[in-house]
């Protein structure tokens, strides 16, 4: 019990993106994002989120085509998700 309290008092806490090493920045929507070496997020066609899983392994070149590619893609599913959400929300007429 004593140490569950501790672990509340003193969480364990992720570095900052920005002080992490190894951090690439992509500008999404006006906002620049930092991806760590996991990878950028993937946002699939049914709205939920991935990783490439052999991100570790591309090199320079093949990491900025996947990220051109990516960002394009997810700005248009996300643009898709959030247009199904509002018909979603909006009463049928």
């Amino acid at each position: 019990m004593a140490l569950e309290q501790q672990n509340q008092a003193n969480p364990l806490s992720l570095p900052v993106p920005t002080d992490a090493p190894n951090t690439a920045k992509l500008d999404v929507h006006s906002k620049s994002i930092a991806l760590d070496e996991l990878g950028p997020m993937v946002v699939n066609s049914d709205g939920t989120l991935s990783r490439i899983a052999n991100w570790p392994n591309m090199t320079e070149a093949e990491r900025r085509n996947t990220l051109r590619v990516l960002s394009a893609r997810n700005k248009l599913r996300i643009a898709k998700q959030e247009r199904k959400q509002d018909e979603e929300e909006s009463p049928a007429s």
